[in-house]
């Protein structure tokens, strides 16, 4: 269930493959990045400039040749509740700083400064997620 309370106070990044402008909105109801059969009904996005970043990366592996990772500053226009998928149901408490919102988020601006993936980092990733895909790994939806 979604809280009224911040959980955090921000700032709050969103890693993605899209060319997004200041004041575009990402909605939910878009195929996830990660299985695209599943139809998301939230959100995603985290406190961690390095976790949207992984994101980004991550995002932009998996689209189409040529794609790009971005990294956006973003507010949450309701309310927002920690990521399930990597917080108590998988791991103690929310160590990655991740949230998901069924209401928009608003882009505020573009993050150009960032830590990138070396290659070897986001090929054990890509393995990572095949795996994932493989044996249709729950998405907490």
């Amino acid at each position: 269930m979604p809280t009224t309370q911040p959980l955090e106070d921000g700032p709050f990044f969103h890693g993605t493959r899209a060319i997004l402008r200041p004041g575009d909105r990402l909605t939910a109801g878009r195929p996830s990045n990660y299985r695209p059969e599943v139809v998301m009904n939230h959100v995603y996005f985290t406190a961690l400039l390095d976790g949207a970043g992984l994101a980004a990366e991550l995002a932009a592996h998996l689209g189409p040749d040529g794609s790009e990772p971005h990294v956006y500053v973003v507010e949450p226009t309701g309310p927002f509740e920690d990521d399930p998928n990597v917080t108590d149901k998988k791991f103690p408490g929310n160590p990655t700083r991740s949230f998901r919102t069924s209401e928009p988020l608003v882009v505020v601006e573009e993050v150009t400064e960032w830590t990138r993936l070396t290659p070897e980092a986001l090929a054990t990733w890509a393995e990572r997620l095949t795996v994932m895909r493989e044996t249709k790994a729950e998405i907490i939806n």
